[in-house]
């Protein structure tokens, strides 16, 4: 798997989730397939290889996330060079065909949330701008059409 990088906040909560599926989820599970159980005849239990097979989803999920925080690295935003865009750059542009700046924070794909402002760095907004400066027009090609987007400022 791909090392992925994150801010303290986003490698908090993939831990926190973690966390919340190794107690409460498998904690559910295992009172689902008690009661399954409890219920009789195993053979003919479609509750209990529901709650079995749920067991193993649950078990996926716990397994891949654990993975994904193995090969987390924590980027330290003191260290951002803001002459450019990188990631964790908040970026303010401006979009030449809407006459319109917005300020994005660019993120790892798991933190993107656009209603927070942050977009991925996978995005086609993301690619198009990393390594721009200030004063940079990046013409980004997305299903809209073509955007001209002007760098105005680089921060953390």
């Amino acid at each position: 798997m791909a090392i992925s990088y994150y801010t303290q906040e986003g490698l908090d909560r993939l831990h926190e989730e973690l966390h919340n599926l190794k107690l409460k989820g498998r904690a559910d599970i295992a009172r689902q397939i008690a009661e399954a159980r409890d219920k009789g005849d195993l053979s003919e239990n479609a509750e209990y290889d529901a709650a079995k097979e749920a067991q193993g989803l649950l078990e996926l999920k716990i397994s891949k996330l654990t993975e994904v925080i193995n090969n987390a690295r924590l980027i330290d935003e003191s260290t951002i060079d803001i002459s450019k865009v990188s990631i964790l750059s908040k970026v303010k542009i401006k979009n030449h065909k809407m006459n319109k700046e917005v300020t994005y924070t660019l993120v790892s794909e798991e933190e993107a949330n656009l209603s927070q402002g942050k977009i991925s760095v996978q995005s086609l907004i993301g690619k198009g701008l990393l390594g721009k400066q200030v004063g940079d027009i990046a013409e980004i090609q997305v299903p809209a059409g073509m955007q001209k987007l002007e760098v105005l400022e680089i921060s953390r």
